[in-house]
């Protein structure tokens, strides 16, 4: 390996631009594990990177890219050895340390995760950071207490990433998904997951949010934040919980107390970028095995390298339903 592609993001004034340059291996920044990556995917945040005011990435030019998997080249480390399949999240990838656009990518030990038996690195991608958070937030309502005989669980934002996923998942597990999505396709893909019950965004965006509403779900899923999220915290039943990974619709919270003190529900915040690595594998292997979804076709679009400045001009402009599983190794 003389020379790799990977695509570089610059930035010109107010403008940034994308281009594949060629790179040898001395251009990747520190790490014990050089990686030949096999599969990337497509985040919100990954396109927020290729945009001048997206407030991702700070030095250019710049690698984009939170997701690989791959096959360990090298490795100074005894844990990972030549060959060896494995995935990379989160942590700085694709945010301050170049990212996973690139057919080679060097990493600190300590983000690299095995990939667990029954997972092939296709499907690690097809599932990637967005899978990863689902399934943390599938876990954490589990964890919780929240019972699929306990009732309905809403999810919101079901036709991306996290929310598709975690549907997905909840609806293997034997639980009732209500899913929320503004999306004129929302029925056609989300069945083809198995979720039979999908209502209108507007549904958990009533126009006055009520301290406590009507009690209509045991838990809840919400990938997108501000009023969404106040909603169903109101419409969560007595020891539900309800977890939240996003902010789309903004930010602010606006509750008040009575949720949580007089119905006694459980707001749990997920984090997948400093997810403790123990947890990480943990997780990784669940989806591998309990949180397997069979459909996992359903849930991308298939793209190969080279389509990537334009599928990433889709993200940022919310024209993309489901997710984007990005070949980079062209002879996979």
């Amino acid at each position: 390996m003389d020379t790799f592609q990977a695509l570089m993001v610059t930035k010109n004034g107010n403008e940034t631009s994308l281009a594949f340059e060629k790179l040898t291996k001395n251009a990747l920044p520190d790490g014990e594990v050089l990686i030949k990556v096999a599969y990337s995917g497509i985040n919100y945040k990954d396109g927020l990177a290729t945009l001048a005011d997206g407030k991702i990435v700070q030095t250019y030019p710049f690698i984009p890219g939170i997701d690989a998997s791959g096959t360990v080249v090298e490795s100074s480390d005894p844990a990972f050895q030549p060959n060896d399949p494995v995935i990379v999240t989160s942590y700085e990838l694709g945010v301050s340390h170049f990212g996973g656009y690139s057919e080679y990518i060097r990493v600190p030990a300590s983000w690299v995760v095995p990939l667990p038996n029954g997972l092939t690195l296709k499907e690690a991608m097809i599932f990637g950071t967005a899978g990863f958070t689902a399934a943390l937030s599938v876990d954490a309502l589990i964890q919780a207490g929240v019972k699929p005989t306990d009732g309905k669980i809403a999810v919101s934002g079901a036709t991306g990433g996290v929310g598709s996923i975690a549907a997905a998942i909840l609806t293997k597990l034997g639980y009732h998904v209500t899913a929320a999505s503004g999306k004129k396709d929302a029925a056609s893909f989300l069945g083809k997951l198995g979720i039979k019950e999908i209502v209108p965004r507007k549904s958990f965006q009533p126009e006055k949010i009520r301290a406590l509403d009507k009690m209509l779900y045991a838990g809840a899923i919400d990938a997108v934040g501000g009023n969404t999220l106040s909603y169903l915290l109101s419409a969560t039943q007595y020891g539900g919980a309800v977890t939240t990974c996003g902010m789309a619709a903004g930010g602010k919270l606006d509750t008040t107390v009575f949720p949580f003190i007089l119905r006694g529900i459980s707001l749990l915040g997920i984090d997948s970028v400093y997810c403790p690595y123990d947890k990480r594998v943990e997780i990784w292997e669940k989806l591998a095995d309990a949180y397997h979804v069979e459909q996992m076709d359903a849930l991308v679009q298939k793209i190969n390298f080279t389509d990537l400045p334009t599928a990433l001009n889709k993200v940022t402009q919310g024209g993309i339903t489901g997710r984007y599983l990005v070949q980079i190794d062209a002879t996979l």
